[in-house]
């Protein structure tokens, strides 16, 4: 019943805002952007990801659709996507409700979001989702990233992602508790703003029951791969 009432909310507000968007003083405003599209461990054939999302509404006030997808062998192994509605709290912060589709792993998992976003102090940009899902279930995502000018071209960002899940999923392969860290550190080259090329590092681990899963897979805990990509904004 959550999850069906946020997808009413989030068609709701995106009729509003472009309703209320018609003014040349406050027009509607289209993006998209690719936060990153990446080959992971090149040469092996072994990674893509990609990760983006799509926006129209006021200046202000967004419609928001964002995906996450992971494909290793060929194969997606894990697809997210979020349909948001945005609205700003502060001058740093925006407040999101909405929904979230969980595509792969098999079954699929359908919840509710409530997030936050924005500048924390030191300017390390922090987002951070509660999931409500069906069943009962809910989940917390925290991510934070934080851009080191090296040069006028050339930046260096790490970034953490930390997920935990309020109950055991077997079917999922996730556990209750701290689930899952992923961490990466991107060395990037922003001659051209809207198209920004970079390398990097990611580490990726897995705690609690969402190791044994793993190990009854025959999985390891802990990954580091290599990786190549690129940001753009259109």
């Amino acid at each position: 019943m959550f999850i069906r009432f946020m997808l009413c909310f989030s068609v709701f507000a995106l009729f509003t805002s472009i309703v209320q968007a018609g003014s040349k003083d406050d027009p509607i405003v289209v993006g998209v952007e690719i936060d990153r599209l990446e080959i992971r461990d090149p040469g092996s054939d072994d990674g893509l990801y990609f990760e983006g999302e799509a926006s129209i509404g006021r200046d202000a006030y967004e419609f928001i659709v964002k995906a996450e997808i992971e494909r290793e062998h060929g194969l997606t192994d894990e697809s997210e996507i979020q349909v948001l509605y945005s609205v700003p709290i502060s001058t740093y912060w925006d407040m999101y409700a909405g929904i979230r589709k969980d595509f792969k792993p098999d079954p699929s998992r359908a919840w509710g979001v409530l997030a936050i976003d924005g500048l924390a102090p030191g300017f390390i940009e922090v987002d951070a989702s509660v999931f409500l899902g069906e069943s009962g279930r809910t989940a917390l995502r925290i991510e934070a990233e934080h851009e080191i000018a090296l040069t006028d071209y050339w930046t260096l960002t790490p970034e953490i992602e930390v997920y935990v899940s309020g109950q055991n999923d077997e079917v999922m392969e996730m556990g209750s508790g701290l689930s899952e860290i992923e961490a990466s550190l991107l060395l990037s080259y922003e001659k051209h703003p809207k198209f920004v090329p970079y390398i990097g590092v990611n580490w990726t681990k897995v705690y609690g029951e969402s190791a044994d899963y793993a190990e009854e897979e025959g999985e390891d805990d802990s990954e580091t791969v290599f990786v190549v990509g690129v940001s753009a904004a259109f």
